[in-house]
């Protein structure tokens, strides 16, 4: 199929506009060497791997498969106590692109541009996308509504609008795209670029369970809601009967001991951590405890398919 020629595709020396976006517990190092061979990009949470030794061996499988152009997604504020040392190992192995999530990307970012990769940092809003954009990043991930996980609150057309009028670096719009239809909307928008997760979840690449894949061609975009009860912050989850039956929000007890000034830091990481526990038994066991997290993109995934044909559909239908 003929290449889609964007600002994104030229910088990365890919065919296809698309990243597939870095997914905790989700992401790994078979799925994006097979998005290489799709034509397309991907990246992994540097979180997903527990040790430097088993990140370390995990870029350098990839290296060994592939010369095409992944990503690292670095967690950038104080929660990530590892940051240093995983910035260190992108560094080392000259990871081509670093994705920045939460925090202040300025040291990523000087470490990288003396490598020569690039940075592009996640943002919700024009003043965060302006901070980034004057420390020196590459381009921004404008994070929508329709996005899986800690979504933002604007549509995707508020954001890259506004993003597109004020910034100067390119836009990659994520949250929304399922199909090809979604894709030339963006672009028509005026993104460079998408970042997709959630149809990939439904690949045959993808490590988790078989309910949590079907669990994304059963379900739909109305089927998605936002829960505190995970992290503390809103977050995108499939309507299960389990979630209906532990509801959306956290209890009173819950809410007082995150207000509490001298105690919510430590609270919310507790929380943090239960939440993830919570998610890692669900995506990888038959567990009850189904807290599945997806976006609305699930609205287009039809059947469990490799990644090659998510990729080939999706180009095919756009073009």
């Amino acid at each position: 199929m003929p290449k889609i020629d964007t600002a994104l595709t030229r910088m990365l020396g890919i065919e296809y506009p698309i990243i597939m976006a870095p997914m905790f517990l989700v992401s790994n190092t078979t799925m994006v060497i097979e998005a290489a061979k799709a034509g397309i990009t991907g990246a992994i949470p540097a979180l997903n791997y527990r040790t430097d030794d088993d990140f370390r061996k995990a870029l350098e499988e990839i290296k060994k498969a592939t010369d095409k152009p992944f990503g690292i997604n670095l967690i950038a504020n104080q929660s990530n106590i590892r940051l240093e040392e995983q910035l260190k190992t992108c560094v080392d192995f000259e990871v081509p692109f670093i994705i920045t999530s939460l925090g202040s990307p300025q040291l990523i970012i000087d470490a990288c541009k003396k490598k020569g990769a690039k940075v592009f940092c996640d943002v919700v809003d024009l003043t965060f996308a302006q901070k980034v954009e004057a420390m020196g990043a590459d381009a921004v991930i404008a994070v929508n509504n329709l996005a899986g996980g800690h979504a933002g609150n604007l549509s995707p057309e508020e954001i890259i609008t506004l993003l597109k009028n004020n910034c100067k670096i390119p836009v990659i719009s994520a949250g929304g795209v399922g199909n090809g239809k979604d894709l030339k909307k963006m672009l028509d928008l005026g993104a460079c670029g998408v970042s997709v997760g959630s149809p990939f979840i439904a690949s045959i690449e993808a490590p988790v369970s078989h309910e949590y894949k079907q669990a994304c061609v059963d379900y739909k975009a109305k089927d998605i809601v936002r829960t505190t009860k995970l992290s503390g912050t809103p977050c995108t989850v499939i309507n299960t009967p389990y979630v209906q039956k532990e509801g959306l929000e956290q209890n009173w007890f819950e809410k007082m001991l995150s207000k509490n000034k001298s105690i919510k830091k430590y609270v919310k990481m507790l929380t943090f951590y239960k939440g993830m526990k919570m998610l890692e038994k669900a995506a990888f066991s038959a567990s009850y405890q189904t807290y599945w997290c997806a976006g609305k993109s699930i609205e287009d995934v039809h059947s469990i398919r490799p990644i090659t044909k998510i990729v080939e559909d999706l180009v095919a239908d756009y073009q």
